[in-house]
């Protein structure tokens, strides 16, 4: 499996925070843990932004997406907003999670809990071609469920 090199710092408070990291040999996501004070109760329906207490430098032409983990959803009902969120290689704030809480009881954030996925791939920006008609197939404009 082709590895990449990645900088990431540790925040300020957040030494004792782990790294993201693979559980298994052939994961494509690392788990990323909660940063938070102490502990953050999400009530059913409500959101809530969740600090891990790390940033990364993506190299150019790479990008992490976070993706929420199945188990928290199946068990708890908890997944994340805006999944997947980008990381673009250009950011070098805090990873921040916008967690919601589609379960039916109040669920509490602990520290150091493993809380989304974190996948790093490549990416390539598209050159926009403009032109009058497109190359027809023979699906066409069929969508949502067309196939």
């Amino acid at each position: 499996m082709e590895k990449v090199k990645v900088c990431i710092q540790k925040l300020p408070g957040n030494e004792d925070i782990s790294l993201p990291r693979y559980m298994t040999e052939q994961a494509a996501g690392m788990d990323i843990f909660a940063a938070v004070a102490g502990e953050e109760t999400i009530l059913p329906g409500q959101r809530k932004k969740i600090a891990t207490g790390i940033a990364m430098a993506l190299p150019e032409g790479y990008e992490a997406q976070i993706r929420p983990r199945s188990g928290l959803a199946l068990q708890n009902g908890i997944t994340l907003l805006n999944a997947p969120g980008t990381i673009d290689a250009d950011y070098r704030g805090e990873i921040g999670l916008i967690v919601i809480n589609h379960g039916e009881e109040p669920f509490v954030v602990k520290r150091g809990m493993r809380m989304a996925q974190m996948v790093v791939q490549k990416v390539c920006q598209a050159e926009w071609m403009e032109t009058a008609e497109l190359k027809n197939t023979s699906r066409g404009e069929g969508g949502f469920g067309h196939t």
